[in-house]
């Protein structure tokens, strides 16, 4: 079956790589990103050089509080771009907005992981493969409107996580696995949508985003 024509127009995406895989960049152009990756320690001044309509934060191994010189290039140009994080960028992005994260005793691992989308009620199958999540709590106590939009339903974990007056959103499985599954792919078109709504001037938020609603 050919693919759909990419959609227009193209928007510049900066994505921070932290471990990036091939197929999320083919995701991102697929869905009509012009995609440049920049070392994950990129200063913020580097990335707006860039010009960029959007910032993507990649997935990546590891503790997310010990990568180094990030948090804050992250907390500075969420200010100014519309941001999508997957996996460790999702972490990252908690961190960013005062959040923490914490270790989990197992951690989540496998292609048959249950992610349930909050808004909607319905439940993915997702690919996940990490050991870390943020903590829910956290986010709430560092006074951000951040909304948690998805939940792992073997743990009740933060999976997936929306800002309620920016353009941002993330989520802590992988909607870019190959082979699959691929119940979760949705979030690229999301993140274009979001995108493409902040550049036509509209206030836009992640969270509306998320819920798939135009209040």
């Amino acid at each position: 079956m050919p693919r759909p024509e990419r959609p227009s127009p193209t928007f510049k995406v900066v994505a921070l790589d932290f471990g990036i895989k091939r197929n999320i960049a083919r995701l991102l152009v697929e869905q009509g990103f012009d995609v440049t990756i920049v070392p994950a320690r990129t200063s913020a001044d580097e990335v707006r050089a860039l010009e960029p309509d959007a910032l993507f934060l990649s997935n990546g191994p590891g503790d997310p509080a010990a990568v180094e010189g990030v948090q804050e290039t992250v907390r500075e140009l969420v200010q100014e771009l519309p941001t999508f994080g997957i996996c460790l960028g999702h972490q990252i992005l908690g961190l960013a907005l005062g959040g923490r994260t914490r270790k989990l005793k197992f951690g989540h691992h496998g292609g048959n992981q249950p992610g349930q989308d909050l808004a909607t009620g319905k439940v993915a199958i997702c690919a996940e493969n990490h050991g870390y999540a943020v903590d829910a709590e956290s986010l709430a106590e560092a006074g951000e409107p951040v909304r948690i939009t998805h939940v792992n339903l073997n743990d009740d974990t933060v999976e997936g996580l929306a800002h309620e007056e920016r353009p941002l959103f993330s989520v802590q499985y992988h909607p870019e696995a190959s082979p699959g599954p691929h119940d979760a792919a949705y979030f690229f078109s999301r993140f274009r949508e979001m995108v493409a709504r902040h550049k036509a001037g509209e206030a836009v938020t992640g969270a509306q985003v998320a819920a798939g609603s135009d209040l």
